[in-house]
């Protein structure tokens, strides 16, 4: 059964959408140095190096959701701030909000797609039809904070610029932009020496005019199997 989930638009008015697939991006930033760098100390860390750059991970539609608890298996997992472009009716009836890749660190360097789906991507609350701000995407914002205890902390800060545009994916993608795909544009840079491994997430993606999408969860570690 396919993931419902509604969004409201600019106008105050609201969408349905049926999600059926996902596909996250990974490593599509577009400065190819930066993101070659990104690469190459992930395999420091024991992360395995894509094939092809960017790469997309097919998920199932399933994690797509918008959960006020993320349930975790142990305490290294973390979010990733990003935008989702969300397929309408058709491939001319997009739309464009938040997302949070939440992801298992541990499990990552066994496999990213493997990571991928061990976790939610978290979509946000408002949505914008993508014909109408394609123009202006590269002024939006991006923002992430994480929350340890009662101390919240900015672990994210930039914009859509930094990221290859939803027009590269319907590009690319073309005819696999059937209607309920979700497509992830994987993330910007988190900021140095703060602790991903948080409490809790918020994220927010912000136009112009100062409109935002926002996602807030927490994070909670379930008990230890028993083995």
């Amino acid at each position: 059964m396919p993931q419902t989930l509604r969004f409201t638009l600019p106008d105050g008015s609201e969408r349905q959408i049926d999600v059926r697939y996902a596909l996250n991006a990974g490593y599509a930033g577009r400065d190819t140095q930066q993101v070659q760098h990104h690469v190459d100390e992930l395999a420091e860390l024991g992360v395995p190096a894509p094939k092809r750059i960017p790469t997309l991970y097919p998920l199932s539609a399933s994690l797509v959701s918008r959960p006020d608890v993320v349930q975790v298996a142990h305490g290294k997992t973390s979010g990733e701030a990003e935008w989702a472009l969300i397929v309408g009716d058709g491939p001319d009836d997009l739309l464009l909000t938040v997302a949070c890749d939440h992801t298992d660190r541990a499990l990552e360097v066994h496999g990213v797609a493997w990571s991928k789906q061990s976790a939610p991507d978290v979509l946000g609350d408002v949505a914008w039809p993508l014909e109408a701000i394609e123009d202006e995407l590269d002024e939006f914002t991006l923002k992430a904070w994480v929350r340890h205890g009662d101390t919240e902390q900015l672990i994210q800060d930039g914009t859509l610029a930094q990221l290859r545009p939803p027009s590269y994916w319907v590009e690319q993608l073309k005819d696999r932009l059937v209607p309920g795909t979700v497509v992830l544009s994987g993330t910007i840079p988190m900021i140095a020496g703060v602790d991903q491994f948080a409490d809790a997430w918020r994220v927010e993606l912000t136009d112009p005019r100062g409109l935002t999408s926002r996602i807030v969860y927490s994070v909670e570690q379930l008990a230890a199997a028993w083995e």
